[in-house]
């Protein structure tokens, strides 16, 4: 796979979720058995501003050359996913969703994986 492939996965995934989180927060969280209150509301629709704001990054930068700053914002993002997936899984071993928590628990080890991958392994793409 290419970075610019996986540019475009993150962008699509970030700017679809981000959408449900800002226009429709309760319903979406509703399919993980979470139920919110307003400020549970706020926050899940800054969330969704943020990713957002992702996927616009990640679809700009999906034909980025090589770079000082697309090198930082695969390390950047490397480490959001890391971080939200282990966020996600504590989350889902507390049993604080249901199981459908398990797919964001996947979606974020897949993408810190292949953002390692880009940053620690492939060499750099002409």
């Amino acid at each position: 796979m290419k970075l610019g492939n996986l540019f475009v996965v993150n962008a699509v995934i970030a700017g679809l979720f981000g959408l449900a989180f800002v226009f429709a927060p309760a319903a979406l969280l509703a399919q993980y058995g979470l139920e919110i209150t307003p400020g549970f509301g706020l926050v899940a629709q800054l969330f969704g501003a943020a990713l957002i704001g992702f996927s616009i990054l990640t679809w700009a930068a999906r034909n980025a050359g090589d770079s000082d700053a697309r090198r930082a914002i695969v390390f950047a993002l490397f480490i959001s996913d890391g971080v939200a997936c282990v966020a996600a899984l504590i989350g889902q071993l507390r049993g604080m969703v249901n199981a459908l928590g398990w797919s964001t628990v996947a979606i974020y080890l897949l993408l810190a994986i292949g953002f390692a991958y880009f940053h620690f392994a492939k060499p750099a793409e002409a």
